[in-house]
């Protein structure tokens, strides 16, 4: 009897085994999706982000709660960021800093030249010198700050210390200790309400 009963019209249930024909069908057609994928791959590819370039991420800080004296540390591009509302006294002492007695006498501004002096004017922004606005990472090994009250109860804060190497930081972000030698980084900023900054714009 053949697979299929002229007869009767019902299929046998012995099926004929796969021939070569089929073989090569489902090889041929297998190597096609995957060349096609290779294909495709490269249009794909390039709408990912380039992993070497940071994103253009910006942050909004309101000022308003932070109080005279006061730091708080935000997240921008994965960093921390101090902006400290500093008191007249505070902003006093930094500007009686002679540039000559720092490790590092460049200031470090995003905004200003690669050999701008490091004097407190031009570690903040111009008519807002109360608003000091520094990455929080040591210069030396990438640790995280800690306010310098912490390991000196009593102190009057005059800046940030690494808990690692102990580096030290004065109230204008700049290096006057221990094994880091430059000051912290002033990333791009501006006021973009009286009292709303921009952190990431310039």
């Amino acid at each position: 009897m053949t697979a299929l009963d002229h007869t009767s019209g019902i299929r046998d249930n012995h099926s004929s085994p796969p021939t070569r024909r089929d073989f090569l069908t489902v090889v041929t057609g297998a190597f096609g999706a995957v060349g096609g994928a290779f294909a495709l791959w490269p249009l794909i590819d390039q709408m990912n982000p380039n992993p070497g370039t940071p994103p253009p991420e910006t942050r909004l800080v309101d000022l308003v709660p932070i109080a005279p004296g006061q730091t708080v540390t935000v997240a921008w591009r994965g960093q921390p960021v101090f902006v400290r509302h500093r008191t007249s006294d505070e902003i006093a002492r930094a500007r009686n800093v002679a540039v000559s007695s720092l490790p590092d006498p460049h200031a470090r501004n995003a905004a200003l030249p690669a050999n701008a002096p490091a004097d407190d004017a031009n570690r903040t922004l111009a008519g807002r010198p109360e608003w000091l606005v520094v990455v929080g990472l040591c210069t030396h090994l990438g640790c995280r700050l800690q306010p310098l009250h912490a390991i000196e109860p009593g102190s009057t804060g005059e800046g940030w210390f690494c808990p690692c190497h102990a580096a030290r930081f004065d109230l204008a972000g700049r290096v006057r200790g221990g094994p880091a030698r430059t000051n912290l980084p002033v990333p791009p900023y501006r006021f973009v309400a009286t009292s709303i900054i921009e952190i990431g714009r310039a």
